[in-house]
């Protein structure tokens, strides 16, 4: 691990949207906000000192989704310019549980908030646990953003 969670409990990932990102009606369509918020967990994961091809390939650990949800508040559109905030809720020894706004930059209208929760696998997907490592470092991530 290279930097302190507490130097990066919330991870901002900018995302500039695509035509293709939106319906008919141009608007992004909903099952973009899972992709985005896929970003904004890789780049926390980054802030954390790590990524998670470190985890997958040094560790043999997987983080598999088990649980999705996501509110919308406002819709976004082509060409917006969309910040993602990501932190950590919850930590425990085989589950990771993470947390999501979407907002728009331009005026800092909240899009959507959403939340998924992962269980901890082996690349046979047989639950296990967290490398303490990576506990640690969630945790202080947790208790900072707390």
């Amino acid at each position: 691990m290279t930097r302190s969670a507490t130097a990066a409990t919330t991870a901002l990932s900018r995302i500039r949207v695509r035509y293709a990102e939106t319906d008919q009606m141009g608007v992004v369509y909903h099952s973009n906000y899972f992709i985005w918020f896929e970003v904004g967990r890789v780049d926390l994961l980054r802030q954390l000192g790590f990524t998670y091809r470190e985890m997958e390939q040094e560790d043999g650990c997987y983080i598999a989704v088990v649980d999705a949800r996501c509110r919308f508040k406002a819709p976004a559109r082509y060409d917006d310019e969309i910040v993602v905030r990501t932190h950590l809720k919850n930590v425990r020894e085989s589950l990771i549980h993470f947390g999501y706004e979407a907002v728009r930059e331009s005026d800092g209208i909240l899009l959507a908030e959403g939340e998924t929760t992962h269980i901890v696998t082996d690349s046979d997907m047989r639950k296990r646990e967290l490398p303490s490592k990576y506990v640690a470092v969630f945790k202080a991530a947790v208790k900072a953003a707390g």
